[in-house]
């Protein structure tokens, strides 16, 4: 599993020119899910993702968390991040997970972070959607499952 976090000012996503999601202070999360993905695999990224402490804290240090600055959360399902371009100039998209596996585990992580964090939009699952963002600081991290558990 992986999650491209970005922290922003603002962010939204739109579908066939509608915003479906929009968010304030907080993250945008790309989610790719691959085949090999479990609910136990996404519990952790969640954890990780919660508690992740790069806001900055009154003495400009990133030390403060998603809870510790009312941050909201925009989630967007991202097949493309497990592209494989080793060969060719076209990404083969081979690793991503199947759609069924796909969507269960998104709705899983959409479910489990609205436990969590009071204000969770989303983008619509299978969808070719439009983002907009402005990128705090600019401030990405790239969470892989494989390479974190």
């Amino acid at each position: 599993m992986k999650f491209v976090i970005q922290r922003v000012t603002e962010a939204s996503v739109s579908v066939e020119g509608k915003t479906v999601g929009e968010i304030q202070k907080g993250f945008l999360v790309l989610i790719g899910v691959s085949n090999e993905d479990t609910k136990e695999i996404a519990d952790k990224m969640i954890k990780k993702l919660i508690g992740l402490r790069i806001f900055e804290d009154e003495n400009g240090k990133t030390n403060l968390a998603l809870k510790d600055v009312s941050g909201q959360l925009l989630l967007i399902s991202q097949f493309t991040l497990y592209a494989d371009c080793k060969k060719g100039n076209r990404p083969s998209f081979i690793n991503a997970g199947n759609p069924d596996l796909a969507n269960e585990l998104y709705e899983y992580i959409i479910a489990a972070c609205r436990n969590e964090i009071s204000e969770v939009q989303t983008g619509i699952f299978g969808e070719e959607m439009k983002i907009s963002l402005c990128n705090d600081g600019p401030f990405t991290v790239i969470l892989d499952s494989r390479e974190l558990f």
